[in-house]
């Protein structure tokens, strides 16, 4: 569970990036964050995980403050970050092995993990080669599996499918079922419509850092004319009525 309270971030002592925003995502959910680009998203998932910090406002996971507790906080999630250029000079299974040292994943557990994920993503060749040689949908792949190393409940993901071939994207999208199926939450942010449509149980759309809907798609059609491309488009200021 994710429980964000009153969170702004203020760049630069004036420019509110995200501005009171509240918004929580319950086990067994699935939301998608879709917005503009500048909209506040990736600061948002960031504030999230830790790696900024808000300049008001609580973030829990799972009930521990992102601020206050951050070690058991960030035991709880797997982060998958807007760019997987990460750890060039690593292989990719010593980027792996790298990740359940971290998290503390035991040595039978963590192989049995990295065999598993390298088959569904194809990676099982590319293991010994170093993360400099792959291309940007292998990156994205290498940092997905080593973000899941240590079986979080909770999944943060920053445009996760973006450089995924159709395979891998697909995978990627039943683990996600199946993943908040068993009880756990997932969030995601994206600029695909469509995935939103078909994945998520809820979407919240931001806007200059202003959350503008937070809801069910079903709900979002009902109270809206158009398509559902038109409505983002009105509701983010692409188009006017």
């Amino acid at each position: 569970m994710i429980e964000l309270t009153n969170v702004t971030k203020i760049y630069g002592g004036t420019k509110a990036a995200v501005d009171h925003l509240n918004l929580t995502i319950d086990d067994g959910q699935i939301l998608a964050y879709i917005g503009p680009n500048g909209a506040g998203k990736s600061t948002t998932l960031k504030m999230m995980t830790g790696i900024i910090s808000s300049t008001e406002g609580t973030i829990k996971i799972n009930g521990y403050d992102i601020s206050k507790e951050p070690l058991e906080a960030k035991k709880q999630f797997g982060f998958v970050p807007d760019s997987p250029d990460m750890f060039l000079r690593l292989k990719g299974i010593e980027y792996l092995n790298f990740m359940a040292d971290i998290y503390e994943v035991p040595e039978e557990v963590r192989d049995e993990r990295i065999n598993k994920y390298a088959e569904k993503f194809e990676m099982t060749k590319a293991l010994g080669d170093k993360i400099l040689s792959y291309s940007h949908g292998m990156r994205q792949k290498i940092v997905l599996m080593g973000a899941l190393m240590h079986n979080p409940s909770v999944w943060i993901l920053d445009e996760p499918l973006t450089g995924l071939d159709p395979k891998s994207s697909y995978a990627l999208k039943e683990m996600m079922k199946e993943h908040a199926a068993a009880g756990n939450t997932v969030i995601f942010s994206t600029h695909v419509l469509e995935v939103a449509e078909k994945l998520c149980d809820k979407v919240a759309i931001i806007n200059h850092g202003t959350l503008v809907y937070n809801g069910t798609l079903e709900e979002l059609k009902e109270t809206n004319e158009g398509s559902l491309e038109e409505i983002f488009l009105k509701l983010t200021g692409g188009i006017t009525e």
